[in-house]
């Protein structure tokens, strides 16, 4: 039998229609959902089924919304596939998926998760409604030559800084919006792609910092545990088990870049030879192609 790696989609994912089809096949999925409109206290399956899509992407809706389509897709995926669950040696999650990746590795309970991404969720669009910031990925570019770019454009008092580091030739930087704007000439100058990402703010920088104390709150009363499976952290692209590290690494993930390329290699490395991608979009298959073209990845969610 293979070993298996569960990947889990973050921010930007999300569309309308996304839980559509999950939901029409999937008692379980229904059964999630309902509950957490229960405990948000709105119809969380309209919003994904019908938008509108100004709705969806509010960061205070789109990170419960993935959450949730995540736990129901595993749960369709496991009822489908039995026997993979013996085969899962390791999980990730990029960004918001990583709270998806610990809810399946047994750290985190359904309604813990949904109420701490919410919590999470509306933390940073607040600390983003504060700020005139943005995030983009620069496409075709090695690591060190995006950083110079950075430090080229970043306005005085000003951040700009790698944010996701996705894959070979795809890296996102989230920053003030003026330093974004000067990057986004220079990167275009230089005749690279520039492209903006539909996000309320800069993500993964100091600018997040308030949003890191209303985690660190929420996180008291979310009763992690201690995982059944390694979860490799966006923080440090290494394998943790224990509910005292996923307490410290969660508010870190907030203001430090997503080392998400290191995390699919750490995987590699730890001996995984099948990729799921559960959850809607097909986003992670296509980093893991971009990083290892040989490693079978299969999406499953909508």
């Amino acid at each position: 039998m293979a070993n298996v790696a569960l990947l889990f989609p973050g921010q930007g994912a999300q569309s309308v229609g996304m839980a559509a089809g999950l939901l029409a096949r999937s008692e379980q999925a229904r059964v999630l959902f309902s509950r957490a409109s229960e405990i948000l206290g709105f119809d969380l399956a309209a919003l994904c089924t019908a938008g509108p899509d100004t709705e969806l992407n509010l960061t205070s809706n789109s990170q419960p919304a993935l959450f949730v389509h995540s736990a129901a897709a595993l749960a369709d995926f496991h009822a489908q596939q039995p026997d993979i669950a013996d085969q899962v040696v390791a999980v990730a999650g990029l960004s918001l998926g990583e709270y998806s990746a610990l809810y399946a590795a047994g750290g985190l309970s359904f309604e813990k998760g949904v109420e701490l991404v919410s919590a999470r969720g509306r933390a940073m669009q607040s600390a983003a409604s504060a700020v005139a910031s943005s995030m983009a990925s620069v496409i075709g570019v090695d690591q060190q030559q995006v950083s110079a770019f950075c430090d080229q454009a970043r306005q005085p008092g000003e951040i700009l800084q790698l944010a996701n580091l996705l894959c070979p030739g795809n890296i996102a930087i989230s920053g003030h919006a003026r330093s974004i704007d000067a990057c986004e000439k220079l990167v275009n100058d230089a005749g690279f792609k520039f492209i903006r990402l539909a996000v309320a703010g800069a993500f993964h920088t100091g600018i997040m910092q308030p949003a890191v104390e209303v985690l660190e709150e929420a996180l008291l009363s979310a009763q992690l545990a201690n995982t059944h499976v390694p979860l490799v952290a966006n923080v440090d692209a290494q394998a943790h088990i224990l509910a005292s590290e996923f307490a410290s690494l969660l508010p870190r993930q907030i203001v430090s870049p997503v080392l998400w390329e290191a995390s699919l290699r750490k995987l590699l490395q730890m001996g995984v030879e099948q990729f799921y991608e559960i959850g809607t979009g097909r986003v992670l298959t296509g980093t893991l192609k971009r990083t290892d073209r040989k490693a079978p990845c299969e999406a499953f969610g909508d």
